[in-house]
């Protein structure tokens, strides 16, 4: 049986990768477009360069912190990537702020990513300190 810091992990690997694909096959598609777009400004790209270091570190955190701080850090990190996504996915569109609607397959992703990290919120969330207790014991 896996523990909830392997699981909680591994769901975080899981919601990087989709991150990081839904990213080049947006760019892919964009380019086939052959429309042009203004690149994004320097603190957009270091918005998004610390959006992305969020699931990154969380890979190891989840293996790394202790019980409490794990399960808090698990718990913030998700909902601000599941607001976040869930914001940059469908808020431009539906408010007509002059961006496109977003490519299907990038919705697509996006449904992926919200269901990962809610997962991941509702693990933290319910992972008891008896479950945690159980899994060190079990560990030594």
């Amino acid at each position: 049986m896996h523990d909830t810091k392997e699981r909680l992990s591994l769901l975080w690997i899981f919601a990087l990768l989709n991150y990081l694909y839904a990213d080049v096959v947006a760019l892919f598609a964009i380019a086939g477009t052959q429309k042009s777009f203004e690149p994004l400004s320097p603190w957009a790209l270091m918005g998004s360069a610390v959006l992305m270091e969020i699931p990154i570190a969380m890979i190891l955190a989840c293996r790394l912190l202790p019980f409490r701080a794990n399960r808090l850090a698990n718990i913030i990190a998700g909902v601000i990537l599941t607001l976040v996504n869930g914001f940059l996915t469908f808020v431009p569109p539906l408010a007509g702020w002059g961006r496109p609607p977003a490519f299907p397959e990038y919705l697509f992703f996006a449904t992926i990513e919200t269901v990962a990290t809610s997962v991941i919120i509702w693990q933290a969330w319910t992972w008891s300190a008896a479950e945690a207790s159980r899994a060190a014991g079990a560990g030594s």
